[in-house]
This record gives C-alpha cells, sequence and structure tokens, in this order.
C-alpha cells in the first residue's frame, strides 16, 4: 500500500504564500516583523536593482555600484515603517531610493552634468527603447537565436551600455526609470520632485543622444523591418 502524501508543514506553506505575495504586502509584512518577507522581496529584485544602479553611476563610478546597491538596502531596511502603498508601488519606491542614492554619488564625484539642450516635441523616441527591450530578449533561451543574431544583440547591448554612459546623469536615470523601471513621465516628475516639462525633455534630449550613437545597430533593425 502506497503512503499517503504528506501535507506541507506550516513553514512550507508560509514559504508558499510569500512567493505568492505582491512586492507591497511583502514590504508591510517585513515592516510587522516578518523577517522572511524580506528575503523574498530581496532575492526577486536584487538583480534588476543591481543592473539599474550599475547603469546609472556608468563605467567610471561601476567600482562603487556594490557601495551604493548596499546602501539602498540598508536605506530600504530603515525606512521600512515610512512605505506605504498608498503612495506608490514597492518597486518604485525602492528604485527611487537608488536613484537619489546613486544621484548623490555622482555629485560628490563632480560627474553630475546639467541639461544643456532640448529635443522637438515630434521626437517620439520609440527606436531606443525597442532596441534595449531586444537587447534583453537575446539573453531569452527559450526564444533560440541564431548565432548570427545573438551576436548582434550581444554587440548592440555592448553598445548601448557606452552610450548609456555617454548620457549626462539626469538624462541617464530619466531614461533608466522610465524604460526600464517603467515609470510614467507624471510619475517621474512626481517622484524625483521636479517639473513635468523637465523630465520631458530629458527623456526627449537624452533618447536622441542614444539614437545617434546607435545608429549603426538602430539602421540594421530598419533594414530587416
Amino acid at each position: 500500500m502506497s503512503a499517503l502524501p504528506r501535507a506541507p508543514s506550516s513553514a512550507a506553506s508560509a514559504a508558499l504564500a510569500r512567493d505568492a505575495m505582491p512586492d507591497d504586502q511583502l514590504m508591510l509584512a517585513y515592516a510587522h516583523g516578518d523577517a522572511a518577507a524580506f528575503d523574498v522581496l530581496y532575492a526577486r529584485h536584487e538583480g534588476g536593482l543591481f543592473r539599474f544602479v550599475k547603469r546609472l553611476l556608468g563605467a567610471r563610478l561601476v567600482a562603487q555600484a556594490d557601495e551604493v546597491f548596499q546602501d539602498t538596502w540598508v536605506r530600504i531596511i530603515s525606512t521600512r515603517d515610512s512605505f506605504s502603498p498608498q503612495g506608490a508601488t514597492w518597486r518604485t519606491w525602492a528604485f527611487t531610493i537608488a536613484h537619489n542614492l546613486a544621484m548623490d554619488r555622482l555629485r560628490v564625484s563632480g560627474r553630475e552634468v546639467t541639461l544643456d539642450g532640448h529635443a522637438t516635441d515630434d521626437d517620439d523616441g520609440d527606436a531606443v527603447p525597442a532596441l534595449d527591450r531586444g537587447v534583453h530578449g537575446a539573453t531569452d533561451l527559450s526564444a533560440h537565436p541564431s548565432a548570427e543574431e545573438l551576436a548582434f544583440w550581444r554587440a548592440a547591448g555592448r553598445r548601448l551600455l557606452v552610450c548609456l554612459d555617454e548620457l549626462p546623469a539626469e538624462q541617464r536615470a530619466a531614461f533608466l526609470l522610465h524604460h526600464e523601471d517603467g515609470l510614467t513621465v507624471d510619475a517621474l516628475a512626481a517622484r524625483l520632485e521636479i517639473g513635468f516639462e523637465t523630465v520631458r525633455s530629458r527623456l526627449r534630449y537624452g533618447l536622441q543622444k542614444l539614437r545617434g550613437c546607435m545608429e549603426r545597430y538602430l539602421s540594421v533593425l530598419e533594414q530587416r523591418a
């Protein structure tokens, strides 16, 4: 006679429940003393948050990415009681903390550059974000890209990182928060406490520079379309 399946233990059930919880609920649970909820949040967002910090700091300050990344989590821990899901999603809240710490580090290093131009209103900026999505999509093994396609996207990815590093810090931050974290222009203006038109100008002008920097790869995509 086969043994009956065992019911999951209370600890296992709790772990499964945490894995299914949205970020906001995990943060509230952590703020109320559930330390394991923080572990789930950290595992869920470690990679994306570190990539964001590393890109924002750029190649010249890449050695400080670990420190800013850790400072971000320390700040998240120390201000856990101030988080409110009515204000912003946990991801937006956390990425804003990372943004502010990284910008502080850039200011100290003297690398912060102010906006030095304006883009035209008919500049929609779709091309570079589409290329950025393609760079990340090429790492999806389920897509089975050809060797030629994989080589193209890897080269484009390396070039995109160089182009991002050449942007002024504010423009790079706006691009990453908008296209990687998904913040709207309105949300960006609110979270960064700057004007709507300032955010839009940073995005548009930064995208102009990125498209010029990525012209070789964008022209290949246009020919394939």
